[in-house]
């Protein structure tokens, strides 16, 4: 891994900057946190900005309708785009981070054709239908069952957790297309249409108050064999490059954010006398060499992915990423148990955004697979240990 920029790079930063600077003050507020859809049109409107600036989907192929940044252009873009403040994908985090990258490396070129330029143009929205009521760590045990009936599946089932159903186009979704096939070689990868006859959403709302997540039932949805990506029974091999995505770069702008909030929460202690404790500031320390660990990590793994690349192998993120999201879940939750600390009882005002962040991080040691599935994989795939049993 070699952190020097290039002249170019440099230059990519300085243009980046400058039209940061010169975009971000002509930004109308931001909505609710509980308005889905004026947040849906928000982050439609934020993206296609991206897209006209020749921003969107940066480090996408040019095959694909990116741009074909490096990766180390790529990291510099979230880097410079979180220390503006600039707005984060939102509605847009499946389409651009999960489903277009996976769509990108695994679909066909009329798929490509089809789905890409609206998710890159912010057109289009994307929800993860993974995880069922009985399947979620264990992802392969999943029910809801597609069967083939000429040119479509006719889909029957439920998902949970759905990320942004209620305001989504699209759902990534997994099926079981041969129900005596081995777990994991019965799956299939199926791009849904969400206003297809059948489909119903159910808003789950979060322990933060937000209903980012819904309950999604299937009930008969025929949907074109044409939108299924990736051989059929294949949709496992699918799914793991999905999240690979997931797990490997999905989070490394929330790293950059985390850097900030960490910063202010110094400011913080400063202005308020916590500063004086000794055994906190260690804990700031600490937490900083952490993020700073984790933000070089990224590098790493965005790194190895292109190292591959050029190679002649697939530039997918690989098994680092389950070691960058272990500790990264784990590390979010601790910088809000500091904040905790340093602001005392304000940090149990629901009204205040230190509360509603210290709720959410409870939830990344399950999201993007659990803390477990995650020593699974790395103990598996890295160390080489046996399965265990």
């Amino acid at each position: 891994m070699d952190l020097t920029l290039t002249a170019e790079e440099e230059e990519f930063r300085r243009r980046l900057r400058a039209w940061l600077r010169d975009t971000l003050p002509g930004l109308p507020p931001e909505p609710p946190a509980d308005d889905w859809p004026a947040r849906r049109a928000y982050d439609c409107a934020w993206q296609r900005a991206l897209h006209d600036a020749g921003y969107a989907g940066l480090h996408w192929p040019r095959e694909a309708g990116g741009r074909g940044a490096t990766p180390t252009q790529h990291l510099i873009f979230i880097e410079e785009a979180e220390r503006a403040g600039a707005p984060y994908v939102g509605a847009n985090f499946v389409g651009l981070l999960h489903a277009g990258p996976t769509i990108a490396a695994e679909g066909t070129a009329a798929q490509r054709a089809r789905w890409l330029p609206p998710i890159l143009r912010g057109e289009e929205i994307w929800c993860q239908g993974f995880s069922e009521p009985e399947a979620g760590s264990d992802l392969a045990s999943l029910r809801t069952r597609a069967v083939r009936d000429g040119d479509s599946y006719v889909i029957t089932g439920s998902k949970i957790w759905t990320s942004h159903a209620e305001v989504a186009d699209w759902c990534e979704l997994l099926v079981r297309t041969d129900p005596a096939a081995p777990r994991h070689r019965g799956i299939s990868w199926i791009a849904l249409p969400m206003n297809a006859p059948g489909v119903t959403v159910r808003p789950l709302r979060t322990l933060a108050g937000t209903t980012e997540f819904a309950e999604v039932f299937l009930d008969e949805v025929r949907v074109p064999a044409g939108h299924r990506v990736g051989p059929e029974n294949d949709g496992w091999r699918v799914s793991m490059v999905t999240l690979s995505y997931e797990r490997g770069t999905a989070f490394a702008g929330e790293v950059v954010a985390c850097r900030r909030t960490l910063a202010r929460l110094a400011r913080t202690a400063h202005a308020n006398g916590r500063w004086d404790d000794a055994v906190l500031r260690r804990r700031l320390g600490r937490l900083n060499a952490e993020f700073t660990a984790l933000w070089r990590l990224v590098q790493w793994n965005v790194g190895e992915a292109a190292h591959t690349a050029r190679t002649g192998g697939d530039a997918v993120p690989g098994a680092g990423g389950s070691v960058f999201k272990l500790r990264y879940s784990q590390a979010r939750q601790e910088l809000y148990e500091a904040a905790a600390e340093v602001l005392g009882p304000e940090s149990l005002d629901a009204r205040q955004e230190w509360t509603a962040q210290r709720l959410s991080s409870l939830s990344y040691t399950i999201a993007a697979g659990t803390s477990q599935i995650q020593r699974n994989i790395i103990a598996e795939r890295i160390l080489g240990l046996p399965k265990g049993r």
